[in-house]
């Protein structure tokens, strides 16, 4: 499958039966939270984490970034005190995180239309209370972590076991992702995929034209 450019939003929508969305990146803006949140993680380890760094990998699992820092730093981390740390400091700032205009608005209008699900790279226990914060939570009938499949994007279970919960064939499923993993990951799994860097374009447009 193809990433599909953004044309007309709705005909795209006329032709799912279900929409799975992303969480990080996607339906919330979380990446200057979560660099706050590793860094005071990989502080434990006595090296500081370059901002930059962490935004060149964002939306990658826990276990993945970590192998990455590990490697780059030659240090071998305490892991379960660093994501305890990172998860304890995102968790005591909920209340800064702010919805993605373009694609919450999406998944609201669909609300009660078609089956909806979110399919995260993210443990259970930062997913569920971010779109809980962001009074998106109720909008979904299932809610797919890393924690439920065990594989992170780009593999595709994470968007598969969505559809098998939703009961909708993939082919049949429209997913939302801002990441090149996450896009791959739903290509993976035969599904139709929008890039929300381009939804974000065409809003704005649209707006334009009618302003």
């Amino acid at each position: 499958m193809r990433t599909i450019p953004i044309t007309d939003i709705d005909a795209l929508l006329a032709k799912a039966d279900a929409l799975i969305f992303d969480c990080d990146g996607t339906l919330i803006e979380t990446a200057s939270l979560y660099a706050r949140a590793w860094a005071s993680g990989f502080a434990l380890s006595g090296i500081n984490m370059s901002v930059d760094w962490y935004k060149a990998r964002a939306g990658l699992s826990e276990y993945v970034l970590m192998d990455d820092f590990e490697g780059r730093h030659g240090v071998k981390l305490d892991r379960d005190a660093t994501v305890a740390k990172m998860r304890e400091t995102f968790l005591k700032e909920l209340s800064l995180l702010r919805e993605i205009d373009a694609v919450a608005a999406i998944a609201r209008r669909n609300h009660g239309e078609r089956p909806m699900a979110v399919a995260s790279g993210g443990p259970a226990a930062i997913v569920v209370p971010s779109l809980e914060a962001s009074c998106l939570y109720g909008l979904f009938d299932t809610v797919v972590t890393l924690d439920d499949v065990g594989r992170a994007k780009p593999e595709p279970d994470l968007f598969l076991e969505a559809a098998r919960r939703l009961g909708v064939p993939p082919e049949r499923c429209l997913v939302f992702e801002d990441s090149l993993q996450g896009i791959e990951a739903a290509r993976q799994a035969g599904m139709h995929v929008v890039d929300v860097a381009d939804l974000a374009i065409s809003t704005r447009r649209s707006a334009c034209r009618s302003a």
